[in-house]
Parts: C-alpha cells; sequence; structure tokens
C-alpha cells in the first residue's frame, strides 16, 4: 500500500486536503471520485519495501508522483487526440500509447490527463470509462464514440474522426472570437458613452434648459427623464437586472424550464438555424462513423441520445430510436418524427435503398457541414455591421434629443 495526499473540491466548491491509502494510482483517483471530490492535485509518497518486493510490477504506482488536474483547452484535447490516434495506428497498444504521451518533457494538462488514464488503464478499467472519470476534460459525446471504437476494434479510426470534428469546433470558436472582438470594442465604447451622456452631460443640459422656463420637444424631456431616474434608482435597475437573470437561471435548470429554453433556442432568429444545421451535421457524421466501423444503427442512435446536451434534441433522438427498434428504417423514423428536412430523409431513403445507409449519412454529413459552414460566415459577417448600427442609432437618438432641446430654447430666446 501506497500514501497519497491530495487537494480536491467537494461536491459544495470548497477545498480539502488530506491523505489515504491505495494500491496505486488508480485506485486512490477512484476512491476520491466515489466520496465526491474533484481531483486538483495527488502526490503520492512510496511503499513499504516489502510491498514493493512482492509487487515488483507495481512499483511504477508507488514511486513519487506528483501532478495536477485541470480541463483540456479545446487545442490540448485536439493534440492529445490526434497523437493518441497517431500512436494506436503506428501499432501500440492502448497503454503503450498513454506511456508515450505521459512521459512528454512538456509538463502540461494533457501530460496529468495521460497519467492518469494509463493509471485506470493498467488497473482494467476500459479507456472509455477512464475517460468519463478523468474530470470534466471528456465530453459525453467523445467517451461513447470511444467505447464504440472499443466495441467495434476500430478506436484510431474513430479517433481519427473525433480529431476532424475538433478542428471544426476550434475553427468555429476562433471565427466568433474574431469576428466578435471589434463589435465589443464598439459596443463597450458606446456603453461609456451613454454613461458619460446620462451622468454629465445631461443633468447640466437639463439645468440649462430648465432656466429658460420654455417647454421642451418631448424627445428631450425623455431622455432627461430617464437621466434622473437612472441616477436616483441606480441600486433598484441593478436589482431587477440581477433578479431577473437569477430567475431565469433558476428557471432553465428546471426539467420543464430546460426543456423550453432548449427548444427555443432552436427557434432564435439567425441563431436558431446555425444551431439546427450544427446538430444536423454533428448527429450525421457520427452515425456515419459508427455505422461504418461496425456498429448498428440501434446502437449508434442510442449513443448519440446519450451524448446529445439539448434535451429537445435528445428526446428526439430517442424517438428515432424507439422506431427503429421497432423495425421502421431511419428515413421514415425520422419523417414521422418530422423535425428532420425532406432532403435529408431523401438522401437517406436513397441509401437504403442501394444498401449503403453508410455512405448516404456521410453525404448527408458533407452537404450539412457545407451548410454550417455558410451560415456562419454568414453571421459572423452579420454581427459587425449590425452592432455598429445599433449604437450609431442609440447615439444619435441621444444627440439628436440633446440638439432638439437646445435648438428650441436658443429660438424662444431669440422670440423674446
Amino acid at each position: 500500500m501506497a500514501l497519497f495526499h491530495y487537494q480536491a473540491l467537494t461536491l459544495s466548491g470548497t477545498n480539502e486536503a488530506g491523505s489515504l491509502e491505495a494500491t496505486s494510482q488508480g485506485e486512490a483517483y477512484r476512491l476520491l471520485r466515489e466520496r465526491g471530490l474533484q481531483l486538483k492535485s495527488l502526490q503520492g509518497e512510496g511503499g513499504a519495501a516489502k510491498e514493493n518486493k512482492k509487487h515488483p510490477k507495481k512499483t511504477a504506482a508507488t514511486t513519487p508522483t506528483d501532478f495536477s488536474l485541470t480541463r483540456l483547452t479545446t487545442p490540448q484535447l485536439l493534440f492529445f487526440t490526434e497523437e493518441l490516434a497517431e500512436l494506436l495506428e503506428a501499432g501500440l497498444q492502448l497503454e503503450g500509447a498513454l506511456k508515450v504521451i505521459e512521459q512528454r518533457q512538456e509538463k502540461s494538462s494533457v501530460k496529468a490527463a495521460a497519467t492518469i488514464l494509463r493509471a485506470q488503464v493498467r488497473e482494467g478499467v476500459s479507456f472509455s470509462r477512464a475517460l468519463r472519470e478523468c474530470g470534466h476534460s471528456f465530453d459525453p459525446l467523445y467517451c461513447n464514440l470511444v467505447a464504440a471504437g472499443e466495441a467495434s476494434g476500430a478506436l484510431p479510426q474513430i479517433l481519427k474522426k473525433q480529431c476532424a470534428h475538433l478542428e471544426m469546433i476550434q475553427e468555429l470558436q476562433r471565427k466568433v472570437t474574431s469576428s466578435l472582438i471589434y463589435p465589443s470594442i464598439v459596443f463597450a465604447s458606446a456603453i461609456v458613452l451613454m454613461f458619460i451622456f446620462l451622468t454629465f452631460l445631461v443633468p447640466q443640459l437639463s439645468t440649462l434648459l430648465g432656466k429658460t422656463g420654455h417647454k421642451l420637444p418631448m424627445i428631450t424631456q425623455c431622455l432627461i427623464d430617464v437621466s434622473e431616474f437612472c441616477g436616483h434608482y441606480w441600486w433598484a435597475i441593478i436589482a431587477v437586472i440581477g433578479a431577473l437573470i437569477t430567475g431565469v437561471r433558476l428557471m432553465i435548470q428546471t426539467p420543464s424550464g430546460k426543456k423550453w429554453w432548449h427548444r427555443a433556442m432552436l427557434n432564435i432568429p439567425v441563431v436558431g438555424p446555425v444551431l439546427r444545421t450544427k446538430f444536423l451535421a454533428e448527429t450525421l457524421q457520427t452515425l456515419a462513423t459508427l455505422v461504418s466501423n461496425g456498429v448498428t444503427m440501434l446502437t449508434a442512435l442510442h449513443l448519440l441520445h446519450a451524448a446529445t446536451g439539448n434535451v429537445y434534441l435528445a428526446r428526439l433522438l430517442h424517438k428515432v430510436s424507439g422506431l427503429v427498434s421497432e423495425g421502421s428504417s431511419l428515413a421514415r423514423s425520422m419523417k414521422r418524427v418530422g423535425f428532420f428536412p425532406p432532403v435529408l430523409i431523401d438522401i437517406l431513403g436513397v441509401g437504403e435503398q442501394t444498401g449503403d445507409i453508410a455512405g448516404a449519412l456521410g453525404r448527408a454529413a458533407q452537404r450539412y457541414d457545407r451548410e454550417l459552414s455558410n451560415k456562419i460566415q454568414n453571421l459572423t459577417t452579420l454581427i459587425q455591421p449590425a452592432v455598429i448600427l445599433l449604437v450609431a442609432l442609440f447615439v444619435g437618438l441621444v444627440a439628436y434629443s440633446m440638439i432638439a432641446g437646445i435648438l428650441t430654447s436658443v429660438n424662444a430666446l431669440k422670440t423674446h
């Protein structure tokens, strides 16, 4: 037995430090997970000399080790998946491939994840289960795809497909981030400008115009009223906004609220079609990968249903899998559910008639991948002018109201 010192987070989010005895790193990590702890660091001390002699093969598990568990970023996850796939394709066994990644000179979360995964695999745990227990770096879809790869004997091919999926996600994040930088700067500048207007300029303007004793234009009076209200009741505005945000978050955490929100997101103008197309592209690509590697259609649908984070879409896949289990074809099942486009149903119907459903799924996935790229490009192109136009309208409205009040007062003075 070896003594391990750990630092972890409890379910309530508090830090906990302590020590425990275990035969290996994998067992120590598993014991901590069973206690509901989220491991941050684990440091092992060498076990007794007698036990090392009895178990010479386990000395590597009882040698001093120190690593930290942090969530892998998308580039780190992509690097881990790509390197592991290449090592497996080169002929290495899973434990050996993880050992190569673990022995990297660079200290990173990838090395820490490989250390834990290798310890779990050496204990006889399946790779997919080890991934599920390795923090939150590997989402359910990733773990289920690995489970399907283990079952079909095509783990390297599955990992290669996952690399392509991660590259698509990384490229999507890069495009969205780059397209939001300039609008964010413009929007932040507009907020600062509005704060200066309402806090300093408008009160001075209202004092100046009030001395004339003339009735101000309605738009100018509304601007002054808004400025006075924000100045006196700013705390109430913050409280109401905070209460609304908290209420919405609590509402969407309930089963019915989550279902409503997940369905409402798909109906949001501009954004909803992108989410729908993304779901179709990922679903079809995953089904094509699984079916082409020997996984049955029903099993593939069950895996997708378990890995889909959107509750509404997960229920749709559950309905499709239920119809398929009753003997209905995939195209007919999707048609009965009613969510899937007619073009997709026609493509799958042709594939089922020709006996090449995997090829039909692949062609449909490529079609919706192209459609997704076009919609993302249109969305990112639309964001910048939309934000600039919104800010220009807001600033222009405030400026017009101020100028209208000044001109009205000047004309009244000229009349007198």
